[in-house]
């Protein structure tokens, strides 16, 4: 069986979406919508040549040439074009965050309430290959009770996208939501809690001041330290820094428990490096008892790591979706409900970074 896929937005990451559909076996990239005209042809390019291209996605509904629909619009749309295509029969992946607000996602929780088909979040760091390692051994029982979560992310800023939407937190949800929805996710998903109180402190120091939109400046944050407390006393922590290119590890992941502390280390995109050349990702494991440390090297595909910026996460993360729709059967790994956690958590961290004050959930 392959499966027909209809994009909703087309840009930069629905044009990583494409490379790693055509990398895998069952999947085709027959219908595209975006209201860009240029993005729409180079979609149809990117996916064969074959795929019809739409002006709205309203049209692409009724056109009867889709099997699946892949939502990759920018993030203040998610809402609305949700609302509309949970009434199709459709399985459905939509990028994160699920919405701009918990309210919006909310509202999309209650719409699809009884649907037959499918909703996957797209939370592509979880199927990053460390992760999946670092995520094995804490089911293993390597660490013990997981206590602590440390996550750090220095990396590059804020690509551009098409008329640079991601400028403003009224279109992404702000940067603790757009971008940090996936360690919020990530968080809950290893600690197995809700989270239940935050703290944010954060600033707009260095990136993208000297440009201007109708005369407005870019208002998201560009760097944060973020605290997160579990409702079954566990702590996480995110150290976040947007002008950190040429970090050695784009992103560390540490789980520390009474028996071990496990640490995933993923390097950031062959691109941004000052050679270009993609790298292998690591886990330590560290143990308490024995003071044994333990590394090993995790290796992957270079075509599915050249297929997109996330260390191969999109490539697997489809994979899995793929089988979910091909089976019939099951439900999405990553559910509405973690979408609008990650969404909750997120929006939490903005309000406290401006407020200087605590958030509980």
């Amino acid at each position: 069986m392959t499966i027909r896929y209809g994009l909703i937005g087309s840009g930069m990451m629905g044009q990583e979406h494409i490379r790693n559909l055509t990398l895998l076996q069952g999947c085709e990239v027959t219908a595209v919508s975006d209201p860009d005209a240029g993005m729409r042809q180079l979609s149809v390019d990117s996916s064969g040549g074959t795929a019809k291209a739409f002006g709205d996605y309203k049209e692409m509904l009724g056109s009867g040439l889709v099997d699946a629909l892949l939502i990759a619009a920018p993030n203040d749309t998610h809402h609305e074009i949700l609302l509309d295509v949970l009434q199709t029969p459709h399985p459905i992946l939509v990028e994160k965050p699920l919405c701009t607000t918990s309210a919006h996602c909310a509202e999309v929780l209650a719409k699809a309430e009884g649907r037959a088909a499918p909703v996957w979040v797209a939370m592509e760091y979880r199927y990053m290959p460390p992760v999946q390692r670092l995520l094995k051994e804490l089911s293993d029982g390597t660490v013990g009770t997981p206590r602590m979560m440390a996550i750090r992310e220095h990396r590059f800023p804020f690509l551009e996208k098409v008329g640079d939407w991601n400028r403003f937190n009224a279109r992404t949800g702000g940067t603790l939501v757009e971008k940090c929805c996936h360690f919020w996710d990530l968080m809950r998903l290893t600690l197995q809690s809700d989270p239940v109180r935050v703290y944010a402190s954060a600033g707009v120091d260095v990136n993208h001041l000297d440009e201007a939109y109708d005369g407005r400046t870019p208002d998201i944050l560009d760097n944060a330290f973020v605290t997160v407390e579990f409702a079954n006393g566990a702590r996480g922590m995110l150290d976040l820094c947007m002008f950190a290119e040429g970090s050695y590890w784009q992103e560390t992941i540490a789980v520390t428990g009474e028996k071990a502390r496990v640490e995933a280390k993923v390097p950031g995109p062959a691109r941004f490096t000052h050679d270009g050349k993609e790298r292998h990702s690591e886990v330590e494991i560290s143990f308490r008892a024995t003071k044994e440390v333990v590394r090993e090297e995790i290796d992957v595909d270079e075509t599915v790591l050249q297929a997109g910026d996330h260390h191969g996460s999109t490539y697997f993360q489809h994979e899995r979706f793929r089988d979910l729709v091909q089976s019939g059967k099951g439900d999405p790994e990553v559910s509405l409900e973690d979408g609008l956690w990650s969404v909750r958590v997120g929006e939490a961290a903005e309000e406290s970074a401006r407020s200087g004050q605590a958030v509980t959930l």
